[in-house]
């Protein structure tokens, strides 16, 4: 039986990804909105290049099992609703403890706790005086939270036992979207990296001690950090960096040596995210352009550009692999999540359900693989859960 999604119409239980597939356009218009965010400055000026005009037709493509016959877009598996406010972070936690988890940071401060098996928010936590949050993980158990905010605040919190207080912070002093990365070195002993007071400065601390570890800033003038993820290589020192930079660049840092090892011009435009596959050593990047840029570390650690993809319309909020490597999903600002196969970037579905920019994608990180999720949140204040289900298909 099919089920039912919290409009009321029946959808497919998942998102079957096929071997081959043709696709079939089909056409609308995108409407642009007046705010003065970076996202809309970015792609109203990329658009207006390329088009001319501030409105352009967009072309949705959907995987169709035969080459004469189109299907309509696959809805979402559920949907959660009543965030109040733009979603900007999503961060699953499915493993231990009695429920799996999805955690939402919004643009008014509020962090939703959603509980997967009832589908409803579990618990609301009101942070960062307000301010937009812009990151949210978690150490260990679900228990204990960390959040980024646009009060240049990094909040640990504990929520054991009912509670929900900060028991530690750091100011960054960034004013900027630069979301922090996190690594966990040992048990109970993490890194975090987060942009600095200065535009191009990336600092390290320790957790939960808080000891710096370093800064670190390019010797030539990049403009402002943008994305970062900090990675540990299953050889040689470690740990390493990867940062995007708002003419373009990406660098790679090694942490521990206080150094930048390569560095290698991705976008002509600003780098607006960035994810990395540690064991095949391949990373990918997107911008305010038409394209993602896959790139590379060699064993010299030198950062060499792959192939792009050319994308239909031009930017791109967030990406993420799944934990098993076959699947990347973008966050596009045209309102559509795009989902890849990660080995050859094989394009496998276009999701279509939000009314506005999409900003946050995240895969869940269930032990079946029947179960895992795809969410995406988007400015239209609703997250989007997909079921996609590919075992034995040539995701590509």
């Amino acid at each position: 039986m099919p089920k039912k999604n919290m409009t009321g119409k029946a959808s497919p239980s998942h998102i079957m990804i096929p071997a081959r597939s043709t696709h079939t356009p089909i056409h609308s218009i995108f409407s642009f909105y007046s705010d003065n965010s970076l996202h809309t400055r970015l792609l109203t000026r990329s658009m207006f290049r390329e088009t001319g005009h501030l409105d352009v037709a967009l072309h949705p493509y959907f995987d169709c099992p035969d080459p004469g016959m189109s299907r309509p877009a696959p809805s979402p598996f559920y949907t959660l609703r009543g965030a109040g406010a733009p979603l900007n972070t999503l961060h699953f936690s499915c493993h231990g403890g009695d429920s799996p988890l999805l955690f939402s940071g919004s643009g008014k401060g509020a962090i939703h706790i959603w509980n997967l098996n009832t589908r409803r928010a579990e618990k609301i936590v009101e942070s960062h005086a307000g301010s937009s949050v812009i990151w949210v993980s978690t150490l260990q158990a679900t228990s204990t939270l960390i959040s980024q905010g646009r009060d240049m605040q990094v909040c640990l919190w504990d929520l054991s036992e009912g509670r929900r207080e900060v028991v530690d912070s750091v100011w960054t002093g960034s004013v900027g979207f630069c979301q922090c990365s996190m690594l966990e070195t040992s048990p109970r002993s993490y890194l975090l990296a987060f942009a600095g007071q200065q535009s191009e400065e990336i600092k390290i601390i320790e957790l939960p001690s808080k000891t710096p570890v370093c800064t670190l800033v390019p010797d030539a003038k990049l403009g402002m950090v943008m994305c970062i993820k900090l990675w540990q290589p299953d050889s040689g020192p470690g740990p390493l960096l990867l940062a995007g930079y708002e003419d373009g660049s990406v660098l790679l840092w090694d942490v521990t040596q206080r150094s930048k090892l390569s560095q290698a011009k991705a976008h002509p435009e600003p780098v607006m995210c960035l994810t990395f596959d540690p064991k095949r050593l391949r990373g990918i990047s997107g911008s305010s352009e038409k394209k993602l840029s896959s790139w590379m570390v060699d064993r010299q650690n030198n950062l060499q550009i792959q192939e792009c993809v050319t994308l239909v319309n031009p930017g791109v909020s967030q990406l993420c692999i799944r934990g098993d490597g076959k699947l990347l999903a973008s966050a596009g600002w045209d309102h559509r999540v795009r989902v890849f196969g990660w080995k050859k970037l094989r394009p496998l579905a276009v999701l279509q359900y939000h009314t506005d920019m999409v900003q946050s994608v995240a895969f869940s990180d269930h032990q079946d693989p029947k179960e895992r999720l795809l969410a995406a949140g988007s400015k239209d204040q609703r997250i989007s859960l997909w079921s996609i289900y590919n075992e034995g298909a040539d995701t590509g």
